[in-house]
């Protein structure tokens, strides 16, 4: 059964029944980020665990070590790591009261150009989280012990603080994930009309300079990690370029069959 979506809402609501829906809408994405908050901090050192994991496997065997010097680093931690999990938890009911209350002021022509993004975004966005967590991370932490050894009589060692290393996971997986978001960014400024796939083509020498550029910034100074970055943004322009054309095409013959059918009247 084809999915129906309603044009505009035939009701006139005014500015107060907007303003309170939006308040029932940012209560329940309140709401959603404050349990999944209280149930990430119960399971916070499961979930810093499997977050210190790369480094883990990066030290040799049983000889790596997380230390904080602030009594209190240990517990702020902790709460970073619940409340940053919660977000990723709470982000489809987030996601989803956003969608509610913009929804009823498109048409169904624009629910419809809009729903493929919003169903995109948080599939290229742990795309994105995954390749750093199981590829970036392990191959960087290797390369920055690496630096480990004696320089001048004296032992060079690695001892990480756990506030530190969680700053640098999360800029990671943030990095990587919106990063990866891309072809949305770029799907979504052509739908607008902004910019058109001649345009951004042309400009393939341009883009290619800016992703190494990224790559490089938001990467490890090794040439590695930053291809293994710079690698799939580019297969994702590429790719980008190719959904626009195949948007062309297809409204090409709508349009063709349109005429075609007026013609005919």
């Amino acid at each position: 059964m084809a999915l129906k979506l309603r044009d505009l809402d035939e009701t006139q609501a005014p500015l107060l029944d907007h303003l309170i829906e939006l308040r029932t809408r940012l209560l329940r994405c309140i709401a959603a980020l404050a349990v999944a908050f209280a149930v990430c901090l119960y399971f916070a050192d499961d979930i810093f665990g499997f977050l210190v994991r790369p480094l883990t496997e990066a030290f040799p065997q049983g000889q790596g070590r997380l230390i904080y010097t602030q009594l209190y680093e240990a517990f702020f931690v902790e709460l970073k790591v619940a409340l940053f999990a919660a977000f990723f938890i709470s982000f489809p009911v987030i996601a989803n009261q956003l969608w509610a209350f913009i929804a009823p002021g498109l048409y169904a022509r624009e629910k419809r150009a809009f729903l493929p993004f919003l169903i995109a975004t948080p599939v290229l966005f742990v795309a994105g989280a995954a390749l750093a967590y199981y590829v970036v991370m392990p191959t960087a932490f290797r390369w920055f012990l690496g630096f480990e050894g004696n320089v001048g009589g004296l032992d060079i060692e690695a001892l990480p603080g756990t506030g530190n290393y969680l700053s640098l996971v999360m800029q990671f997986i943030l990095a990587f994930g919106i990063s990866f978001l891309l072809p949305v960014l770029l799907l979504l400024l052509n739908r607008a009309g902004i910019v058109t796939r001649a345009q951004l083509a042309s400009a393939r020498r341009y883009v290619i300079v800016g992703i190494v550029t990224l790559a490089a910034i938001v990467t490890p100074p090794d040439p590695g990690s930053q291809l293994i970055l710079a690698i799939p943004l580019l297969l994702l322009f590429e790719g980008s370029l190719a959904v626009m054309l195949l948007s062309e095409r297809k409204a090409s013959a709508d349009l063709a069959d349109t005429t075609e059918s007026t013609s005919e009247d």
